[in-house]
């Protein structure tokens, strides 16, 4: 425990010195502010480099702050300015609604779960906070890709999706042409349908959640299993959802993930 405390706390003070004034370091630089051995400061750099913690210019050889930690800042903020508020209006559709509930964002071009709250009736559905799964076989996805761009053009010129669409069931839309037409019905709609196209059994409904200067932040979504996921009360978990977004929005004001 000792070793892992003493380890902990050299990290901390080896990125303390990485400032706005002074972004870089070589390891000669570093181990003689810090009044250490340059071989215990390269053993640090080099492992936090390996983790995406630091990274190293190639032609300085100087370390400088890697993206890792920008990641992990953007978590924290997502978790303080956005999850923290929303959690309690997620409890209550998924009351409202009797199914698992979600809410992602979209993120390294994949849909990223920030929160989660179970179906009050035990089904076990394999997601977890900070997992990723691919945009166009989710309602969650498919509903960030609607809203989040001008068209499918703009899709296809960002590389969002890749050249080819993976196909995970039978059900999954793995043609680009249909997924267009697909994107066009749920902005003129409002809502999107995933019909066991990740999973077969798995049925999902999902909504965008705007901000207040109409932005898309984050989508929505209940999924439960298709033998008990009742399409014929669709309008019902629709209304349920983008009125739980509605509440979310007037409490997120301008967020923007």
């Amino acid at each position: 425990m000792k070793s892992l405390k003493s380890s902990v706390n050299k990290t901390f003070a080896i990125l303390e010195h990485f400032t706005i004034e002074k972004p870089e370091w070589s390891v000669t630089e570093l181990a003689k502010t810090m009044d250490s051995s340059k071989s215990t400061v390269y053993r640090f750099l080099s492992d936090m480099e390996k983790s995406g913690a630091m990274y190293q210019d190639p032609d300085s050889g100087k370390y400088g702050l890697g993206l890792k930690l920008f990641e992990l800042g953007n978590r924290v903020r997502i978790q303080s300015a956005f999850v923290d508020r929303t959690h309690p209006e997620l409890v209550k559709v998924a009351e409202n609604i009797t199914e698992t509930v979600h809410i992602a964002i979209l993120r390294n071009k994949q849909v990223y779960y920030v929160d989660k709250v179970k179906s009050p009736q035990g089904l076990t559905i394999n997601s977890s906070i900070g997992s990723s799964k691919p945009l166009h076989c989710s309602s969650l996805g498919k509903v960030l890709l609607a809203f989040s761009f001008s068209g499918y053009q703009e899709i296809r010129s960002k590389n969002i999706l890749g050249p080819d669409l993976e196909r995970f069931t039978d059900n999954t839309i793995a043609d680009h042409f249909d997924l267009e037409n697909e994107l066009i019905k749920i902005r003129a709609q409002g809502y999107a349908i995933d019909r066991e196209e990740y999973e077969i059994g798995l049925i999902c409904v999902g909504v965008p959640i705007f901000n207040q200067r109409n932005e898309i932040v984050a989508s929505l979504s209940a999924a439960g299993p298709a033998n008990r996921f009742k399409i014929n009360e669709l309008k019902n978990y629709v209304e349920i959802l983008k009125s739980g977004a509605d509440r979310i929005r007037g409490k997120i004001g301008e967020f923007k993930p």
